[in-house]
């Protein structure tokens, strides 16, 4: 059964950062692309980043480009997502995913 639980989230003030992880169970993890995703209240999926099972990530919003970076230990099953100079925009709910299934979520909330 796959299993991913993302952690890290909180309230932060704009221009903070928080480093979002998500820990990976149940499939063979090296072995598979993972993205981050988000959603804002009343918005819709927004895809972040894509990342292959060597580290090479891809990115998919530019208004995450140059402050988000997306990682991957593939020796601890872990991924994650750096998040820097955070704006009351990135406020959403946080997810990691693997082909069409999420985990809960993590929370980041941004305001000052």
């Amino acid at each position: 059964e796959v299993q991913l639980v993302e952690s890290g989230g909180g309230l932060v003030q704009p221009g903070g950062s928080l480093r979002l992880s998500c820990a990976a169970s149940g499939f063979t993890f090296s072995s598979a692309y993972m993205k981050w995703v988000r959603q804002a209240p009343g918005k819709g999926l927004q895809w972040l980043f894509s990342i292959s099972p060597g580290g090479v990530p891809s990115y998919y919003l530019d208004s995450v480009k140059g402050r988000f970076s997306i990682s991957r230990d593939n020796a601890k099953n872990m991924l994650y997502l750096q998040l820097n100079d955070l704006k009351t925009e990135d406020t959403a709910m946080y997810y990691c995913q693997l082909g069409d299934e999420r985990g809960q979520g993590t929370q980041v909330t941004v305001s000052s």
